[in-house]
């Protein structure tokens, strides 16, 4: 059975939520406004495609492909982005909100993530080489045997995170920034 490769294509306000999206290999389409909230996108391909306003909260993304794919002001809460087919994986996020994700062991060399709210999302032993967060609410995110050499924190707010066990060479920080590399010693600054 052949796999329909679907290009260039606009889905605005479409839910597949229950009516699954077809499975198939998407580029260079955009999704706006769409739902697939606790949804399935597993064992699908998306190559430079967009999704913009979009809920994809809990969804099931096993074997799913992201190539150059971009987020925008969508909704991304608990996915499991370590369930994705890593091969050529990249992405990156604009204004999303994406509590409690994981990350975990993925390779994610040079994403942006653009005021976005990160709360309580695992990057445990995740390549993060050369990332930016910029203007990022990163509350409780765990960084935990990372690579954070050469991520831009200068901008992210609440942060916490080991130096002792995290890559940090090169890594940039703001001096306000800086002190949640120190919150593991309990110890007060005034």
């Amino acid at each position: 059975m052949n796999t329909p490769f679907i290009t260039d294509r606009s889905l605005k306000g479409m839910d597949f939520t229950s009516k699954r999206l077809e499975k198939g290999e998407y580029e260079n389409c955009v999704f706006d406004s769409c739902s697939f909230s606790k949804g399935d996108i597993s064992n699908i391909a998306f190559m430079e495609c967009i999704f913009t306003d979009c809920d994809l909260s809990n969804v099931n993304l096993k074997n799913t492909s992201f190539k150059e794919v971009d987020f925008k002001r969508s909704k991304l809460l608990g996915i499991h982005f370590d369930h994705c087919n890593d091969f050529l994986l990249s992405f990156n996020f604009h204004d999303c909100t994406l509590d409690l994700s994981s990350f975990y062991k993925l390779k994610l060399k040079s994403t942006t993530f653009n005021n976005c709210k990160m709360i309580s999302v695992e990057f445990t032993e995740t390549d993060l080489t050369e990332t930016i967060f910029d203007s990022c609410n990163l509350e409780g995110a765990l960084f935990e045997n990372c690579n954070l050499e050469k991520v831009d924190f200068r901008t992210a707010l609440n942060y916490s995170l080991d130096p002792e066990k995290n890559k940090i060479a090169k890594a940039k920080f703001s001096k306000e920034g800086a002190l949640g590399l120190l919150k593991k010693y309990n110890i007060q600054i005034t």
